[in-house]
């Protein structure tokens, strides 16, 4: 593993990210965990392969909306608040690479990873009156703790629309009580990175075989039409029309 402390959201940030299935989709891949890939893990398997073959950011990953506006502009703000109320000063998260995967926490206060979310109004009050983190975002932050190989995760929930007291919450993942879900998640990216591997191997299309069928030629006379006397006259029937197989080789 590597881990390149650099800003995040930067050319160098996003060209460190081409090709590698990063630990924020782990909610995706491992949705239906145990039974086949849906839809969405399969259309993120075809966006990494594409990265792989081309070199270049898939046009699919620049998805912005108000939500992720927001939370970009919001999060220096939840960083501070989560630095008051801890008494830690975080880290920049940089980027993990693992070769094939990666991850990029929001943050390393300490000895652990932080992951903030600001949210709105209604998701906010779902996390407070539940006490916990939002499990929607559950395998992500596991994923902090597996690519990261520090101790804890500190899921934070920001939304200023709050009374000051209740703007941040924190809510803390040990490492030793997600043991086997750390090892679920090892196994199911795993057939995850084989799935980006397969895709690739039918973007490259290296051989395909296809039929070409030859152009209809006009009715031949039967073997039987022809006399003795004709000295074109051939020994046996010209054979039907075939269909050939051509294999066409596309490797570059």
């Amino acid at each position: 593993m590597n881990f390149h402390d650099i800003p995040q959201n930067t050319e160098e940030w996003e060209a460190l990210r081409i090709g590698k299935a990063t630990n924020s989709y782990a909610p995706v891949w491992m949705a239906n965990d145990g039974k086949a890939f849906g839809e969405p893990a399969k259309a993120y398997a075809v966006q990494v392969a594409l990265e792989l073959e081309t070199g270049r950011k898939a046009e699919s990953t620049g998805f912005s909306n108000a939500h992720t506006e927001r939370g970009h502009a919001q999060e220096p703000v939840a960083r501070m608040l989560y630095e008051r109320e801890t008494f830690s000063k975080v880290k920049n998260g940089g980027f993990f690479c693992w070769g094939t995967y990666g991850d990029s926490p929001d943050g390393l206060p300490g000895d652990g990873v932080l992951e903030i979310k600001s949210v709105v109004p209604s998701v906010h009050f779902a996390t407070l009156r539940r006490q916990t983190f939002d499990p929607a975002y559950r395998w992500q932050l596991i994923g902090h703790i597996d690519c990261t190989g520090r101790d804890w995760c500190d899921f934070a929930s920001y939304c200023a629309d709050f009374p000051k007291d209740k703007q941040l919450l924190i809510f803390r993942l040990d490492r030793a009580q997600y043991v086997e879900d750390i090892k679920r998640l090892r196994d199911r990216r795993a057939q995850f990175l084989d799935l980006i591997q397969k895709t690739q191997r039918d973007i490259r299309g290296d051989t395909y075989a296809y039929c070409v069928t030859s152009p209809k030629a006009k009715p031949a006379k039967a073997a039987t039409d022809w006399t003795d006397e004709d000295p074109d006259a051939p020994s046996a029937a010209p054979a039907p029309d075939a269909v050939e197989t051509v294999d066409h080789d596309f490797a570059t």
